[in-house]
């Protein structure tokens, strides 16, 4: 069928912004419903720089494009989806679209909400500068942060790396005006023929879901991905969680906390709306003002992770303070796979560990146990088994976790932070190794390394009546795989030893 010639039409890329309302790209691309919208997303594994997801992420991402295609389609958007390196993608479609509509490149428009990890600033800037070049408009818009993270500095024009500073320069800065959700656009543009075949890729041919074996039936019943379910889920943290958060956060056996992560790291809601909708609870209720407040704080700490990831690229693969780098941490052979898919080597190459190979079969058995839950400590052991089972974990708990295994099994915090990254549905580029470095000790304004969470005791204080632990983990028999006295005993001799070496100017171990 023949298209009708347009003089215009605007193309909104969605990346972890997947939502309607308070959406700036999407709001200035259907400012005027004469002109209408195409939607793409771009499943990207492929870029430099850019890392894959892990198997939690890709079902919530399925479920999550399914929820947004609908949402989209009743504003007569049509979504767009395509797998692979997004700069010859996107041009591509460009391209296509202005010869389907018989088009010039300056009669369309491409519109972005901003990305701050390194090689996702780094494909941006080469999709922007090939568009510009074919006449294209490009607009970028910031949509994903309280702040951007160049706009929260100190006096002398640098980013902070203490967070107490950081949260009181971010609250002295006014925030951009929330936005509704678009009108309706009053043309929807046909894309058959825009591609051999289809418009679009099947989202199905990506093969997000797990199927040999389907672990997801746990996730599928504790989560609903979009953004519907994450309003419904703010409502019942504005009504119901906020005035007990304070004392609630830190109980893992009851449902205290916001468990706003998932909504907030695929963009179902904004920051801003978050911190908009606790800021007029504090304003208006004096009960829930104090829990809604340190909710904002979390809100606050997540950009400052941000800000860390834009100014240090590398937050998963290096640590922020150098002289750990010298820090005598094992590595397993390789991350522990979730089932159908394959696990992956990180850090040095086991030979260059130091281990020998009985050794490196020990770390590889503790790092087993404490992936699977079977490390001996109930509460651990619970964490874990949540992760395994609804992709998310307390955070009290994370912080146990984390501890137990950089501390006192003496693993490093990236075979962690890899488990985490691979099994979380909330698994955030720059929460996730920034809070693993902060347990570590290694990263800004982080936890001191002394500090060493013990489990039993996290139990005893948090979980006194142990009903975390007899929901994730009723029927535990194995014996604690470490003594925690010992191996606190033992970090903190090897914390000593690396801060003598960087004292002295040896060369890292």
């Amino acid at each position: 069928m023949r298209k009708t010639a347009l003089s215009a039409i605007n193309v909104v890329w969605f990346r972890d912004d997947l939502r309607l309302a308070d959406h700036p790209a999407l709001s200035a691309a259907m400012a005027d419903t004469h002109v209408p919208t195409v939607a793409v997303f771009v499943l990207d594994e492929e870029s430099e720089g850019i890392r894959p997801l892990g198997a939690g992420a890709k079902w919530w991402l399925h479920h999550s494009l399914v929820d947004l295609s609908k949402d989209l389609a009743a504003l007569n958007v049509p979504l767009v989806l395509l797998k692979g390196p997004a700069a010859p993608l996107v041009t591509e479609l460009v391209s296509k679209l202005c010869t389907l509509f018989g088009l010039p490149a300056n009669g369309l428009s491409m519109h972005w909400n901003r990305r701050y990890g390194g090689g996702e600033r780094s494909v941006d800037t080469e999709i922007k500068a090939a568009l510009r070049e074919l006449g294209c408009s490009v607009s970028s818009y910031s949509g994903t942060l309280l702040h951007e993270p160049w706009v929260v500095k100190t006096k002398e024009e640098r980013h902070y790396k203490v967070f107490t500073p950081f949260y009181n320069a971010l609250l002295a800065l006014p925030l951009r005006p929330e936005l509704p959700a678009p009108e309706r656009a009053q043309e929807h543009l046909d894309l058959d023929g825009l591609r051999p075949g289809s418009s679009s890729d099947d989202l199905e041919s990506w093969e997000l879901l797990p199927k040999a074996p389907d672990w997801s039936l746990g996730l599928a019943k504790a989560w609903t991905p979009g953004e519907g379910a994450a309003h419904e889920r703010l409502a019942l943290v504005l009504d119901e969680v906020a005035a007990g958060y304070l004392t609630g956060r830190d109980r893992p056996g009851s449902d205290e906390t916001s468990r706003l992560s998932p909504a907030l790291r695929w963009g179902h809601l904004s920051p801003v709306q978050v911190w908009e909708a606790l800021g007029a609870l504090a304003a208006a209720n004096r009960e829930a003002a104090d829990g809604a407040r340190a909710i904002m704080r979390q809100l606050a700490w997540r950009d400052f992770c941000w800000n860390q990831l834009y100014h240090q690229p590398h937050l998963h693969q290096q640590n922020l303070r150098p002289e750990f780098d010298g820090f005598d941490w094992s590595w397993p052979t390789t991350v522990l796979p979730v089932p159908g898919s394959a696990g992956a080597s990180i850090g040095p190459s086991v030979s260059g560990s130091g281990e020998s190979e009985p050794g490196q079969a020990i770390i590889d058995e503790l790092y087993t146990a404490w992936c699977r839950g079977e490390s001996g400590f109930p509460l651990v052991d619970a964490g874990m088994r949540q992760l395994w089972q609804i992709g998310w974990m307390h955070n009290r708990v994370r912080m146990v976790v984390a501890s137990l295994l950089v501390k006192n099994l003496g693993i490093h915090w990236r075979a962690g932070e890899a488990w985490f990254w691979d099994t979380l549905v909330d698994a955030d580029a720059a929460s996730n190794p920034a809070n693993w470095q902060w347990v570590a000790g290694c990263g800004t304004d982080a936890a001191p390394y002394f500090r060493v969470f013990n489990p039993v005791l996290q139990a005893k204080k948090f979980d006194p009546h142990g009903r975390y632990q007899a929901q994730f983990a009723p029927t535990l028999s194995h014996e604690p795989v470490v003594d925690l006295k010992e191996s606190r005993a033992a970090a903190l001799a090897a914390y000593e030893h690396m801060k003598q070496s960087a004292r002295s100017g040896e060369a890292p171990l």
